[in-house]
């Protein structure tokens, strides 16, 4: 028998990518590891929502996409104004049709320090962005993707913070603690409609936020870098295949799931 191997691939389908032919919604998308997710998810065959609160982050990265043959469009919104959240949800119905898989990547940071210093106007802005917003936002794209698409997927951005305790960043890691219960819930409860709810809890990694907590606690990277087996931080490229693998149909068999994407920190 002739084993002799060939070259000749004219007769192969083009290969689809991770998310071809879904439109997505992703939150905090002007920077960040939002913003890589936009990118990544255009790449990976989606057309995207960008939503952020500002406008001019949103529109680069929006034409970065198109320049580069990606579907995206963008509209401004701030995760503590839930009837904003709703209205961005719908707005991507509106422009595509359908509503296939969202991003909750949206979060807000706080002044790092012991519990008794965080103040209650701190405590309120982080609970009504890292937490009521997800829920609000959660709340819409299940009845988006139910009255469209009819099933699909849904990813939070959590925290590994939010696996342990936070003395650091309390309410921040509350919060998010807090988001890992909704993303379970909603797992189970939206499971038997074929709407799949997972979370992603990134590890250090390189965005503004953690630059903005290195700025006040001198050493950080260094401390977290040293906890981290991989010994390094992540690029918001990395944490944004994640959660394109768990909006993609090859996680078709994973919700209520919390991945931890921190590079071995919390082996």
């Amino acid at each position: 028998m002739d084993y002799t191997r060939t070259t000749d691939t004219s007769a192969a389908p083009a290969a689809l990518g991770l998310l071809d032919g879904k439109v997505a919604f992703i939150t905090g998308a002007g920077r960040g590891i939002g913003a890589a997710a936009a990118r990544l998810f255009a790449r990976e065959g989606a057309r995207v929502l960008l939503a952020a609160r500002t406008e001019a982050q949103l529109k680069a990265v929006t034409e970065e996409i198109r320049a580069a043959g990606g579907i995206a469009d963008h509209v401004v919104c701030d995760l503590a104004d839930a009837a904003g959240v709703r209205a961005a949800v719908d707005r991507a119905v509106d422009l595509y049709g359908r509503l296939d898989i969202a991003f909750n990547n949206a979060g807000t940071f706080v002044p790092p320090g012991p519990m008794d210093q965080v103040t209650e106007a701190d405590f309120d802005h982080v609970y009504a962005v890292n937490l009521r917003g997800p829920w609000v936002a959660m709340v819409a794209e299940v009845a988006a993707i139910r009255a469209t698409a009819g099933t699909g997927a849904i990813v939070n951005n959590s925290s590994v913070g939010s696996l342990m305790g936070n003395p650091e960043l309390p309410a921040y890691g509350a919060m998010k603690r807090a988001v890992n219960s909704l993303t379970e819930s909603a797992a189970i409860t939206y499971g038997p409609e074929g709407i799949r709810v997972n979370a992603i809890a990134p590890g250090n990694t390189l965005t503004e936020m953690i630059r903005t907590w290195e700025s006040e606690s001198p050493g950080l990277q260094e401390r977290l870098q040293a906890h981290t087996p991989l010994r390094r931080a992540a690029d918001p490229d990395e944490i944004a295949q994640a959660a394109a693998w768990l909006l993609s149909d090859r996680s078709s068999f994973v919700t209520g799931t919390v991945l931890r994407v921190d590079g071995g920190a919390r082996a």
